[in-house]
């Protein structure tokens, strides 16, 4: 499936997320609002990677996934900002 993702990071490093673990910007993580915690999913942008659900997200309409920033860097998604990516659930 295609979806359109963004990704977060700085001002949110070290809170915690939805599931209750700290956030960490560097983590292969995601924010998605029905998806359950611990789900992981393949997403590729530039290139792909592997990032597992744990926080809740994102709320801004018409976006359907919140890639952690370091997620973002791992696909090349951090430039835009903002894009439409390829997404595979693994689990």
């Amino acid at each position: 499936m295609s979806v359109i993702s963004s990704w977060y990071g700085p001002g949110f490093n070290g809170l915690p997320t939805a599931n209750g673990e700290r956030f960490n910007q560097h983590a292969l993580t995601a924010a998605h609002k029905t998806l359950p915690f611990g789900t992981r999913l393949k997403v590729c942008f530039k290139r792909c990677a592997v990032v597992r659900v744990n926080d809740r997200g994102p709320y801004i309409q018409g976006r359907t996934l919140d890639l952690s920033k370091g997620a973002a860097d791992a696909i090349g998604l951090t430039g835009s900002g903002v894009g439409r990516v390829k997404v595979t659930r693994l689990s």
